[in-house]
This record gives C-alpha cells, structure tokens and sequence, in this order.
C-alpha cells in the first residue's frame, strides 16, 4: 500500500506507539499505531483464529498470542492496547454483555484476564465499539481526514454505522439516529440489518435464481453476465440510499465513508444509490474506506491520543 499512513517500522526512532486490537467473531488482528506519525505499521500486523463460541481460556490465550506478536515486532514501550470489539458491551469497565458472540466472557472482567495471559501488569487496555472504531480510525487518517461531519457505515455480515463531528464519535445527541446507528431500525418487513448484510444478497440471490451463493462477491463476480445479478445491485443501492437520505440530512454529514466487504462491490450499487441522494435533495460526498479492514485497529489505538481521549472520555457509550 502506497498510502503515506502505512509504512514499515523505523528502527532507532522512539515514537508514543499504541497497539489497535480488531476482534471479531472467529479472528483477533493487532497492529502497531504510531500515534506521534499518525500511521500504521504494517510489518507489526498479527492475526489470530478463534472462534467466539470457545471457552473462556482458550479465547484468552488466543487474543494474548495475537498481542503478545505485535507487542514483539513493536519492540518498544507501548501507551497502552485499545481494543474494537462489537457490542452489547460495557466499554468503560471492558465488560461483556453480549449472549449472541462470546457467551463464555459474558460478565468477565476482560482487562483483569487478559492482562494475566500477556503477563503485563499496569498496562492500560481501553475499548471501543467496533463500528464507531471504524468511523475513529477512518476520520483520523483515512477518507474523513479532511471532512468535518461524517457518518461511516460497513456493509458486510452486518450493517455497521457510525457518526462522527471533527473526529469524535456522536452517540447520543437529537440529530443522529437512536443509538448513534442505523442496524436496528425498523424497515420494510423487519430492520435493517436484513436488508444492508451479506444476508439480504444471499437470499435475494436465492429467490431470484433458485441458486444458493457463498457471499457477495460470487454475485458481483457474475454481473457482468447476469441482469438478474446487476439488478439485486440495484436494488440494493436504491433502498441503502433511500434509508439513509433522511439519516445523513438531519446530521447534516458532509461525508458517507462506506467500508466492509461488500464496499469492495460499490461501483455495482453506488449510481442507484446516488440516485436516490438526488431524488431525496442531498448533496454529498461518498468515499470508500481508505484503511479498510486496519481501520478499526487504528481507531481502537486512537483512544491512546491525549487530544482524542481528552474529549471522548467521559462521552456517551454505545449500548
């Protein structure tokens, strides 16, 4: 990557680094941050499986491998370990709530352990949501750099959105949607998770064709062959951006920053999308992700930025 806020490690140069920890429901990825340089360190990436309905322990030691990896190749002392994981969670106290992921860590004291397993007492460990993680990391460094008011949305297994004003995130305010993101909001038949995910391509896929597909990027695959495949793209354009219109006026955004694995599709679904922008009177600028899936490790590894925690530690937390 050519990008001026990815590069290798310089050896002899002391900079304030921070750790960014991305967890998912069967991976934990780690990155060093130089937060001095604004940039990531590529050759300190590790990355581990795990699934999230492991025990306990077995999740722990594989999240302190992935850590343990990076804290190695970073090779100087670090800020602390700012951690995006998704939610229900109690991101002060780094306490899980979640039934669905992670069953066996549900009440733990997550910092408690896992700073057992990395054997590294006194280091600091912050969270943060996962998607606002990916909003942080993409206004700080990456297409929201220049831009003032953004929302960022990620469009994969999920439907992942967060607001963010001048880089801090916006949770709870009149202007933004309740809980400060979309996936939970009624539409059509159900909400719209359903219809923003791999899931709605998928089973749309199905019913048109009789044909069942992996994911996203087999349909896309066949667009260039297949109306029935270049029309679901439509489709789907159409209604993300006839949900969105209302969401991004009453923000009054000035930027959409779309990541996640079926932005990788955006020249599909973008011209429909963009349709309905016009159609519903919005005018603005739509970016796709600059540091994709490193986005929310460098958003988590921003809650060690003085100037960024100064003004989001005592904010409203996502549920």
């Amino acid at each position: 990557m050519s990008n001026s806020f990815f590069h290798m490690s310089n050896e002899g140069i002391i900079h304030k680094m921070c750790i960014g920890v991305d967890i998912g429901g069967s991976h934990i990825s780690c990155l060093g941050v130089d937060l001095d340089e604004r940039s990531v360190i590529l050759d300190t990436l590790s990355r581990v499986s795990v699934d999230h309905d492991e025990a306990a322990e077995v999740i722990f030691n594989a999240w302190a491998s992935a850590i343990s990896a990076t804290l190695q190749l970073v090779d100087q002392t670090v800020a602390g370990i700012g951690i995006a994981i998704p939610g229900p969670f109690n991101y002060r106290q780094g306490v899980s709530r979640m039934e669905h992921k992670f069953r066996s860590l549900k009440g733990i004291d997550i910092p408690l352990h896992l700073t057992r397993h990395l054997n590294t007492p006194g280091l600091k460990i912050r969270f943060l949501n996962d998607a606002v993680a990916f909003a942080v990391g993409e206004a700080w460094i990456g297409a929201g750099k220049e831009a003032s008011r953004i929302v960022a949305i990620t469009l994969g297994t999920g439907f992942g959105s967060a607001y963010a004003e001048d880089g801090i995130p916006v949770i709870s305010r009149s202007d933004v949607a309740p809980e400060g993101c979309f996936w939970h909001l009624p539409y059509r038949d159900g909400i719209a998770d359903e219809y923003f995910s791999t899931r709605w391509f998928t089973r749309r896929y199905a019913e048109e064709t009789g044909v069942n597909v992996s994911g996203v990027k087999e349909i896309a695959d066949r667009s260039d062959r297949d109306q029935r495949a270049q029309r679901m793209f439509e489709e789907f354009g159409d209604n993300l951006g006839g949900f969105l219109v209302p969401w991004l006026k009453k923000f009054d955004a000035d930027l959409l920053i779309i990541g996640g694995n079926i932005a990788h599709s955006l020249p599909l679904f973008e011209q429909s999308m963009k349709s309905k922008f016009t159609l519903g009177g919005l005018d603005i600028e739509v970016k796709l992700s600059e540091l994709m899936e490193h986005a929310a490790m460098v958003g988590a590894a921003r809650l060690f930025d003085p100037l960024f925690w100064d003004n989001y530690k005592d904010a409203d937390q996502p549920l």
